[in-house]
């Protein structure tokens, strides 16, 4: 990292507020490298800082990935599966933001930043998904209606959808519930599903050309945006 004064790295070691470090430092209870610190010392990652007598060191950089996850991946951890982390193979552990069905292919987030993967995964169904679904047979307008104002299921009449139909053999679909909502759905209407792929979660938007399998860091336009959305500052 490159240098900083010691109370923003205090601050950002999440220890305390940039003012409470300087009365730290004042009263002679923070130390770099066994000397007494100093308001305004510089601080980098070869120093060591103690405060109130523990170490304090700089947390790991937070890293967020985007990955378009291949189908028949699962994002489940097991040292002897086909997983997104062992895809991946990031130099640093991360860990997929809840689950994507195996069966599905698209958006997987992966990130080490634990408070804001928390923050998603309490309120997941609070927000938009959106997943293209590809069927065996032309889509009617009827379905399309149908999906969009609710059909009745084996658990009740389904909420209401938006839909829009894509081409003649696919349709877009946005929810806040559970993916496998869209398997009951196409087996009400007698279609078999080809294919599924999420393409948004939150703020987070996957191309649809995009290529099955790649993968890369978000923009901090967009991690900004990500945490604006679960209220996170």
């Amino acid at each position: 990292m490159p240098s900083m004064r010691i109370n923003k790295y205090l601050s950002e070691n999440g220890y305390c507020s940039r003012r409470e470090a300087d009365r730290l430092i004042e009263a002679g209870r923070v130390f770099v490298n066994g000397k007494r610190a100093q308001l305004g010392d510089q601080i980098s990652d070869t120093d060591r800082v103690r405060v109130e007598g523990r170490e304090k060191r700089r947390p790991p950089e937070k890293i967020y990935i985007l990955l378009h996850k291949p189908r028949n991946m699962s994002t489940v951890w097991n040292r002897r599966t086909n997983n997104v982390i062992n895809f991946v193979d990031y130099p640093e552990p991360i860990y997929p933001v809840g689950t994507l069905d195996q069966t599905f292919e698209g958006l997987v987030f992966l990130t080490n930043d634990r408070v804001l993967a928390n923050r998603i995964v309490k309120s997941t169904y609070e927000f938009d998904q959106e997943f293209v679904v590809e069927v065996d047979h032309p889509l009617s307008i009827q379905a399309i209606r149908l999906m969009q104002h609710g059909i009745k299921l084996n658990d009740g009449i389904s909420p209401s959808a938006k839909v829009r139909r894509i081409d003649e053999y696919r349709f877009a679909i946005i929810l806040q519930e559970d993916p496998n909502r869209i398997r009951q759905l196409c087996e009400a209407l007698d279609y078999t599903i080809v294919s599924i792929k999420r393409t948004r979660l939150l703020s987070l938007k996957m191309p649809m050309q995009y290529g099955e399998g790649l993968w890369r860091h978000l923009t901090e336009s967009e991690i900004r945006e990500l945490k604006k959305t679960v209220n996170l500052k």
